[in-house]
């Protein structure tokens, strides 16, 4: 059995990804040598985990509450939207990531709040999810599009490709804008985008409004709801990944799995600095009538 910082790995030959013959052992590295990159945006974050244990091959399933056999992996207890309180895992070590590897996780959902302050959004995502008949091209200048009405609004954004057909733009926010703020805003302004422009975006989630149109998922902004985090797998064919650019890499991104096992600890390895410098230091309030981002 081998063991992987200090974590046994039972079955680590179990093919996890049949396509590429990557197995349970080889995720476990790949986490381990990323920790770094990935560890700060899950860290004291209520998590909800994807798990596979048999591969993707064979159906997996979110859990966001804790598995019976957890030592080195932490939780927070919450109240949830139904007024019952329940514990939540809340990953912080480099530890408890592999640990949570060996029960099976591939891919990694974090709150946008942290265990300290559950009430209050720290950042909101705009998921764009293209519909039939849109190219990857689309996709980038729909990113650009966003980027650019938001600016209009005072606020400061990121991209990062998701692993799957789309892209993500994430605007930070203060540590005190609590979800109704946030979620109001998301929606006021994805509503707006599509109303601009209703040939180019849809802010409603059916498939029949969605071809050939972008679907400006805004509904990951509110409070439990959850997105991939920056250098998480995919339980995808290929074991893409989700990776944080910056805004001028973003043209010569060749498509939605450009990075993957192989290819993300090779970029990582080539970078100076995060992709996302400042994030974690811009402070921005979802505007009513347009703001400045400030710095703290």
């Amino acid at each position: 059995m081998d063991e992987i910082l200090g974590i046994a790995i039972s079955h680590p030959e179990r093919v996890i990804y049949p396509d590429t013959h990557i197995t349970k052992e080889r995720i476990a590295r790949y986490y381990a040598g990323i920790m770094d990159w990935l560890l700060p945006g899950i860290s004291g974050r209520p998590t909800s985990v994807l798990r596979s244990p048999e591969g993707i091959g064979s159906k997996g399933f979110f859990q966001k509450h804790p598995m019976q056999g957890l030592k080195h992996t932490g939780h927070v207890r919450l109240r949830e939207e139904n007024g019952e309180v329940d514990d939540y895992l809340c990953p912080a070590t480099p530890t408890s990531i592999i640990e949570l590897v060996q029960f099976g996780v591939i891919e990694f959902h974090p709150w946008a709040a942290r265990a300290t302050s559950l009430e209050e959004a720290d950042y909101l995502v705009f998921d764009l999810d293209p519909g039939d008949g849109l190219s990857w091209r689309d996709v980038i200048e729909a990113a650009r599009h966003v980027r650019e009405r938001l600016a209009d609004d005072g606020m400061r954004s990121f991209v990062r490709t998701t692993g799957g057909k789309g892209l993500h733009v994430v605007v930070p926010l203060h540590s005190q804008c609590a979800w109704t703020d946030a979620r109001q805003y998301a929606q006021a302004f994805a509503k707006r985008l599509a109303s601009a422009d209703p040939s180019g975006f849809t802010a409603k989630a059916a498939k029949h409004e969605r071809v050939r149109r972008i679907f400006i998922d805004y509904l990951r902004n509110s409070r439990g709801a959850t997105s991939i985090a920056s250098f998480s797998l995919r339980a995808r064919a290929g074991a893409t990944v989700a990776m944080p650019l910056r805004w001028e890499e973003l043209g010569k991104c060749a498509g939605p799995a450009t990075f993957d096992i192989d290819t993300a600890p090779r970029r990582l390895k080539r970078l100076r600095g995060h992709p996302w410098e400042d994030f974690d230091r811009l402070m921005q309030s979802p505007p009513r009538q347009g703001r400045e981002a400030t710095m703290e």
